[in-house]
């Protein structure tokens, strides 16, 4: 790989998808209008600050991250169906 076709991990995109009561999303919208940011920024923000609190330390992509983006839990925040044995 050369040096112009490394994508670094912020520079990389994963859709999230959530559902939302329809008049939250409109003022949660509007507020953000209101600071001229959209709401992608605006939820970016809240998810650094989200995982700098619980982690204890500044957010810093790094390559341990980069091979295991669900961190210790893994997929599905740990949850796991009852097996149907």
């Amino acid at each position: 790989m050369t040096k112009s076709t490394i994508v670094h991990l912020e520079e990389r995109t994963a859709r999230l998808t959530i559902l939302i009561d329809p008049r939250k999303k409109a003022v949660f919208e509007r507020l953000c209008a209101q600071e001229d940011l959209t709401s992608s920024q605006v939820l970016r923000r809240m998810i650094r600050s989200y995982i700098e609190e619980r982690t204890g330390r500044p957010w810093a992509p790094s390559e341990q991250d980069s091979k295991n983006p669900g961190g210790p839990v893994g997929r599905g925040g740990g949850r796991r169906r009852p097996s149907r044995s």
